[in-house]
């Protein structure tokens, strides 16, 4: 069996947030408040509401604005299926017997193999054809959109069709943290334990996000040493090898690196023509190879935005008509990098994920609350808003109960001279901005 923390649920919860700036509280209350989503995978969202009068209007009438949420989140346009009163029983019993659904694509044979991503794929093939026989832990670091998350799958599905009894689970370093802090909250410490500790395969996403936080690294202290003595498999993915991770306990830096730390680089030209053809032909397309040289050429960041282009371009040519050629893959291209270089984040967002990352509520992050970790948090919030945002002091001012421009300025001041004397902080800081950003990828 697999737990994907990962769930819909998250992602409805980022939609949700987005919808806010198309529809009135009103009319999100009145029709959303007991919409639950289901799932989603390569191309499909999937919501349930238990009133089937609710689900015809929502159809009828919001679906345009689930989708551009969902476009926004992804880069990629997603159908949208609502389920009204029995059908979700029904949906759920046809797909009780799939494995980690929405995720049947991310296989070792759909993992395109090139020079930046050889030596990290040949360790995670050996790794699910032999579990804790080879290199345990396994460490894959790179930035975000290479493949990582695609390896750690496709180990789940390769050991998954060889010992399918093997208890497999996967969870982000950041829902790890949270579900600790409920298990707490809640009395639930043994619960949550036996959960990780019992793993035959524990994969563990954005394992970055436990450091600094003391009673989740003391957790995933315990968790590791029980899972390694035992002969568990044990796979991280981050985007930073063991030892760039300052907040991060020496004794967890030392436990990472017991095994294999691969790295996983930008994929070069020739891996990029054979991504894009891959895609491509999965999802119906055969790209003329001028169009392939251009995508190539153009898109050079990561596999993500890659699957973004290819995915505008299949709407170009479903929607409109038009033959795949150079000049309408320009207009794509044109159009995906204006869209990224106009986007903003709000200051409600940024000032969300900084309040995510100390665990403090955004109304105190706002408020008057002096205690230490909430006027760091607010310093951050002022200094990312800055940053990330065209906001004046006067306007950011106003996101903090009024605050004077004075107090932003001094508060922005502070923040810049601590991220230059402490290498600690320009680490929060940069793990704060890869939240921020990961709501738009």
């Amino acid at each position: 069996m697999i737990y994907d923390m990962n769930s819909a649920a998250e992602i409805w919860t980022r939609v949700l947030k987005l919808m806010e700036g198309d529809l009135t509280a009103t009319t999100l209350s009145t029709w959303f408040d007991d919409a639950e989503a289901v799932s989603l995978d390569t191309d499909t969202f999937v919501l349930y509401t238990p009133s089937n009068f609710k689900r015809d209007i929502i159809v009828s009438r919001y679906l345009p604005a689930v989708q551009k949420a969902l476009r926004e989140l992804f880069s990629a346009d997603f159908d949208v299926k609502v389920l009204g009163e029995g059908e979700r029983e029904s949906l759920e019993k046809a797909g009780s017997s799939t494995f980690l659904p929405g995720t049947e694509e991310y296989t070792f044979d759909k993992f395109v193999v090139g020079s930046s991503n050889k030596f990290a794929y040949a360790a995670a093939r050996s790794v699910a054809d032999e579990p804790a026989k080879s290199y345990n832990p396994l460490f894959i670091y790179g930035e975000s959109g290479l493949g990582k998350t695609h390896l750690l799958y496709a180990i789940a599905h390769a050991i998954h069709g060889q010992y399918p009894d093997y208890r497999i689970v996967y969870i982000r370093g950041d829902t790890f943290t949270n579900e600790l802090i409920a298990a707490i909250r809640e009395g639930r410490n043994q619960e949550f334990r036996e959960k990780y500790r019992s793993a035959d395969v524990f994969l563990m996403d954005d394992v970055q996000f436990i450091a600094g936080r003391e009673s989740t690294q003391e957790e995933m202290f315990h968790t590791f040493n029980t899972l390694y003595e035992a002969g568990r498999q044990i796979v991280f993915t981050a985007d930073r090898p063991p030892k760039e991770m300052l907040r991060l306990d020496d004794r967890l830096k030392t436990r990472f690196e017991w095994g294999l730390p691969v790295d996983v680089q930008p994929p070069d030209y020739e891996t990029r023509v054979a991504i894009i053809k891959n895609k491509a032909i999965r999802r119906g397309m055969n790209l003329p190879d001028p169009v392939l040289r251009y995508i190539a050429d153009n898109i050079t960041a990561n596999v993500r935005q890659i699957e973004g282009t290819v995915n505008k371009i299949l709407a170009f040519q479903e929607l409109m008509g038009e033959q795949v050629d150079v000049d309408t893959v320009t207009r794509a291209v044109r159009d995906m990098f204006k869209d990224k270089t106009e986007f903003l984040p709000s200051a409600d967002i940024i000032i969300e994920e900084v309040g995510k990352f100390y665990n403090i509520e955004a109304g105190d992050i706002k408020g008057q609350a002096r205690n230490k970790d909430t006027v760091l948090a607010r310093q951050i919030a002022m200094y990312e808003i800055r940053r990330m945002t065209n906001l004046s002091l006067k306007e950011i001012g106003r996101e903090f109960d009024g605050r004077d421009h004075t107090t932003v300025m001094h508060s922005i001041e502070r923040i810049e001279k601590l991220t230059k004397q402490s290498p600690e902080m320009a680490e929060v800081i940069k793990d704060i901005n890869a939240n921020i950003n990961a709501r738009y990828e």
